[in-house]
């Protein structure tokens, strides 16, 4: 095989992935789908796990974290009807993956994360791949991060009890907010909130399963 054969590979199953995973089951936005066959899935994980790195399914990433199943990573995204330049606040920075797909749609992303390897090891990643939108802190994702406040979008990638106080004041007027509640961990509902007209409105969409969001406002 010649040097280009595993990259192809890759690529084909990338590919694959997007067709049979994602755009079959409903998610159809032509830049969420470009964005999710760019964004090399495979460097977000351990090289042992690199056989699965494009299959439906999370994956661990160590300290009790996984990168998200690839159809929830392309639902979420496109609930969030990001626009290029677009502030954007994840909570639950993990490998970066999410962060990486948001930073292709044009956002400016604003990734808050809890455990410092994980941290420390998205932090590289962004700056091998050249993501020089996606801005990382060290912190208490429940807490937000006030500092850059107000976000037009925020997505979490972990499951609390309640939708954090801190996070819905620090939603723009007319924002969206992705977020998996509920009150049994490991198994929560997803939720579209929208602040508009001086209301906040919380719609439930669907049953998924994330890691405990800890923290002063989660678990």
């Amino acid at each position: 095989m010649n040097a280009a054969g595993p990259k192809t590979d890759l690529r084909r199953s990338r590919e694959r992935m997007v067709r049979e995973q994602i755009e079959s089951r409903g998610v159809t936005h032509p830049l969420v789908l470009r964005a999710m066959r760019k964004v090399p899935r495979h460097l977000f994980v351990e090289e042992a796990l690199l056989p699965q790195a494009y299959e439906d399914h999370p994956l661990p990433i160590g300290h009790g974290q996984t990168i998200s199943q690839p159809y929830v990573v392309g639902w979420m995204t496109e609930l969030l009807e990001i626009t290029p330049g677009q502030k954007v606040l994840e909570i639950g920075t993990g490998s970066g993956y999410q962060a990486a797909v948001l930073a292709e749609l044009g956002a400016d992303v604003y990734t808050v994360e809890r455990v410092k390897a994980l941290y420390e090891l998205a932090r590289a990643r962004m700056d091998a791949l050249h993501y020089r939108r996606v801005h990382l802190k060290l912190d208490d994702g429940t807490l937000g991060w006030p500092e850059q406040a107000p976000f037009d979008r925020i997505l979490v990638a972990a499951g609390g009890p309640r939708i954090p106080a801190p996070l819905v004041a620090q939603l723009a007027v007319n924002g969206r907010m992705v977020i998996p509640v509920g009150t049994s961990r490991r198994s929560q509902t997803l939720c579209l909130v929208r602040r508009e007209n001086g209301r906040v409105i919380v719609r439930e969409l669907g049953g998924v399963m994330f890691v405990d969001l800890v923290g002063a406002h989660g678990w």
